[in-house]
């Protein structure tokens, strides 16, 4: 015999007319606000982008363009007279090579500080680790200020000195705790393993806590390097000799009309001040360098950041 037997497809019995009307209207409500975080990350490129954009044409416009202000996104009477002197300038190509080889010292040696000073932080049986941690903590609220520090320098002998730009700051608390919740979600069985074959501190540091941290050690390397070229702070107190002043202090010193008046004059300049477009010139020189470097760093960047942010 064959078997009428139906099977009765389940049916919603809330599925109606007011409750489709509901669904349509929050697709509709999330359409809106996705449009509106659309519109405002838009706002925000436009933000960042548009004052670039605007350095950018005044650093190829013509001196009698910038002082007449016809000079907006797009240059007026193209010129590469500011970038020539720039480039020309023995003192800005100096500043520039000192300030790329202080970027990479100061990067290694940052990390090595930071990373030696997060991993013992992660022993357990590590005695005194929480006066340690309130210590080290207090330290990003509060500081002996500028001038203890400008006499503390004089004191020590750092003043005029390449040392004074690497050693005061070679350690950022912020990307020390980055660093050591990360070392905090490595699993402890692959430490304890490694002790039960004999490795010592260094060699677990050395062989799985780095080689497992390369996304988070990629995007410190980035903070640090990025605060050290846009630094100019430091060199401005206790740097005086032109030999050791990095960029981003001579890009000060123009802005601000103290370097050579009589070069930019002669070299056809609208003002015997320094032109807006060799200032233009020189922001773009101290930029694009670093500009260059982080897209190679940014696939690190988020990983790196959130990947210690839960702890198991």
């Amino acid at each position: 015999m064959v078997n009428n037997t139906i099977k009765q497809i389940p049916v919603d019995v809330n599925i109606n007319p007011e409750n489709i009307l509901k669904v349509k209207r929050k697709r509709k409500k999330a359409g809106l606000v996705d449009w509106l975080i659309v519109a405002v990350c838009v706002v925000l490129i436009l933000i960042y982008i548009l004052p670039f954009m605007n350095i950018i044409a005044r650093s190829l416009s013509s001196p009698n363009a910038l002082v007449n202000n016809k000079v907006l996104l797009w240059p007026v009477d193209l010129t590469f007279d500011s970038y020539v002197f720039v480039f020309s300038d023995a003192n800005f190509n100096r500043s520039l090579y000192f300030t790329a080889v202080l970027t990479v010292i100061c990067t290694i040696v940052s990390l090595f500080m930071t990373t030696l000073c997060a991993f013992p932080l992660t022993f357990k049986n590590l005695k005194g680790k929480n006066i340690i941690n309130i210590f080290i903590i207090i330290t990003m609220y509060f500081n002996a200020g500028t001038i203890p520090n400008y006499l503390l320098m004089k004191q020590l002998n750092l003043l005029d000195n390449p040392l004074v730009l690497i050693l005061p700051n070679c350690l950022s608390v912020f990307n020390m705790i980055i660093l050591r919740s990360f070392f905090w979600n490595i699993p402890d069985s692959l430490r304890e393993s490694a002790e039960l074959d004999g490795a010592g501190p260094m060699t677990i540091l050395l062989r799985i806590y780095i080689p497992l941290s390369s996304s988070v050690i990629a995007t410190l390397a980035l903070f640090y390097a990025v605060g050290r070229w846009n630094g100019f702070s430091d060199a401005l107190m206790y740097i005086t000799n032109t030999k050791y002043q990095p960029i981003q202090l001579k890009l000060y010193q123009i802005i601000n009309n103290r370097s050579s008046i009589e070069v930019a004059t002669q070299e056809g300049f609208s003002s015997p001040a320094i032109s807006e477009g060799l200032k233009a010139a020189s922001v773009m020189f101290a930029t694009v360098p670093i500009l260059v470097v982080y897209p190679w760093l940014q696939r690190y960047f988020i990983s790196g950041i959130t990947i210690g942010a839960i702890k198991e």
